[in-house]
């Protein structure tokens, strides 16, 4: 089996100096996973079907198709992604839409729509799946589906690839092998971006977060009310922004819009735009946007 080194020291006492773009201290990201449409299901002619909903890994039947599941992801596409979007252009900030290609096909509206005002798309897989469970070949073609998609549903393919939960370990030789990625963010393990070796190439990596992250309304211990998500939210900045002091500090924020849609959590959001852009020194960027800023610390092309 392919083992992938694992780096449990990173930068440590030697943290990265400087700033981002403008002086700034803290790159904030504001990252929309859009998988509603590509979950599995049954009827996505899938061997199962998702588990986790509004009301946590509900035990359904296996062999009974779910439709309150289903229903439940179809409420992200059809309401709840429009009041993230105009919570987002509504504060002036570009996101980056982790997105499933084929759930930007069920909606090219959303797809549309995301590339006109100017978010970033990032692939987030061909399907919502575990890319860990394919074999390496089944993962290269889903790599090539996925990105021809992009390209019929957004104008071009994606610079940045982030798998569901993890990747394998053949994924990121997979993207190096095919080339034409500015980075991914299947990590969870700085605050910064680092790079890595990939059969001597380097890949930049920039890590992503599941604590400040929308997930926790459908998991416990999690948020309960929009106040829980907006004071973690709150209390991630400072302490990120008080540390920036000393080098540039990153912050994903995770959203999905079947959770963060709902009327009684998303003014948790606008809220936090307003919190967060009051702040000297914080810059929202996307994620594209921030690997070339570090790219070109760095002294690297990029793609």
């Amino acid at each position: 089996m392919n083992k992938p080194a694992r780096d449990f020291v990173g930068y440590g006492r030697q943290r990265p100096t400087g700033r981002w773009p403008n002086g700034s201290k803290l790159a904030v990201n504001v990252v929309v996973n859009y998988e509603e449409g590509s979950e599995r299901s049954f009827a996505m002619d899938d061997p199962d079907q998702e588990p986790m909903t509004e009301w946590g890994a509900y035990p359904f039947p296996r062999d009974i198709r779910n439709l309150a599941m289903e229903s439940m992801y179809e409420y992200g596409s059809r309401v709840g992604v429009w009041r993230v979007l105009d919570a987002l252009n509504q504060a002036g900030i570009r996101s980056t839409f982790f997105a499933c290609a084929v759930a930007f096909e069920q909606n090219p509206e959303v797809a549309a729509e995301v590339v006109r005002t100017g978010h970033e798309v990032c692939s987030h897989g061909y399907r919502w799946e575990e890319v860990f469970r394919l074999t390496r070949d089944q993962e290269r073609k889903h790599i090539r589906l996925a990105l021809d998609s992009f390209t019929r549903t957004c104008g071009k393919p994606p610079v940045g690839w982030y798998c569901r939960y993890g990747a394998s370990v053949h994924t990121r030789e997979l993207l190096v092998e095919h080339g034409g990625f500015l980075y991914d963010s299947d990590a969870y393990n700085d605050d910064v971006p680092y790079r890595v070796d990939v059969n001597g190439i380097s890949q930049l990596v920039l890590p992503y977060s599941c604590d400040i992250n929308d997930l926790r309304f459908w998991i416990a211990p999690g948020f309960i009310t929009a106040d829980d998500f907006y004071r973690y939210l709150c209390e991630s900045l400072d302490v990120l922004l008080a540390e920036a002091e000393q080098g540039p500090r990153m912050m994903s924020i995770g959203l999905h819009p079947r959770m963060i849609g709902r009327p009684g959590r998303i003014r948790a959001l606008s809220r936090f735009f307003d919190y967060a852009k009051a702040k000297e020194g914080v810059w929202f960027g996307t994620r594209e946007e921030i690997a070339h800023a570090w790219n070109q610390r760095d002294g690297q092309n990029g793609v």
